[in-house]
């Protein structure tokens, strides 16, 4: 995606913990003809030696997961919070603007074939919603009847994707002047609803008072 350089985000810890917070994300892929996307839950994984992967998995009649045996890579793109900047909250004549943060992530993808792992990847999902939930107690895998956790399991596709590239682009007014971005932080606080209060939050990390 084109990033300006000042939107250019390159700390590969907050890259990291923006896709784990934000892992309802959409794969795009291409069937030899059109493109193909679906939304879908994605786990990002940063591993010791410094590679990134994505575990997901989808229903076995979507037909995207038919797309990944060609090799080609596809693009999983996290979205994050974004809001409208009216120019009116600018010391000066300006134009208004949108304030986001998305990260697009490509990579290799291939289907997992191994029983034990597309179970591993899936218990892992539940054990991180579960605990989020009010749910009591917390859905496992492992308390359901083995007939239904089979049959459930073989109607899924797992897949994985070792992360060839990254581009995160967080657009929070790093362009503006101090005063400028303070105001536009307080603008949004006091604006309050979700997204406005989200990039405000980002405002304020990206550059502190």
């Amino acid at each position: 995606m084109h990033v300006p350089a000042l939107f250019h985000e390159r700390d590969q810890n907050r890259i990291d913990a923006f896709c784990r917070e934000h892992d309802f994300a959409m794969v795009v892929g291409w069937d030899g003809t059109a493109p193909v996307a679906s939304h879908l839950l994605v786990e990002f994984e940063r591993r010791p030696d410094g590679s990134a992967w994505l575990h997901g998995h989808m229903s076995r009649a979507n037909p995207l997961w038919r797309s990944f045996a060609d090799g080609r890579e596809v693009l999983v793109v996290f979205h994050g919070p974004h809001t409208y900047v009216p120019a009116r909250w600018y010391g000066h004549v300006n134009v208004p603007t949108w304030n986001y943060v998305a990260v697009h992530v490509y990579g290799v993808p291939h289907v997992v074939s191994d029983d034990a792992e597309l179970r591993a990847m899936l218990s892992r999902l539940l054990e991180r919603h579960e605990r989020g939930s009010d749910a009591a107690p917390p859905y496992r895998l492992e308390t359901l009847p083995a007939d239904v956790v089979d049959r459930e399991i073989g109607g899924l596709v797992g897949f994985r994707v070792r992360v060839t590239r990254i581009e995160a682009s967080f657009k929070l007014s790093q362009n503006r002047n101090p005063e400028d971005h303070a105001r536009i932080v307080r603008e949004l606080e006091q604006r309050g609803d979700e997204n406005s209060v989200a990039i405000a939050q980002a405002m304020r990390s990206s550059r502190p008072a």
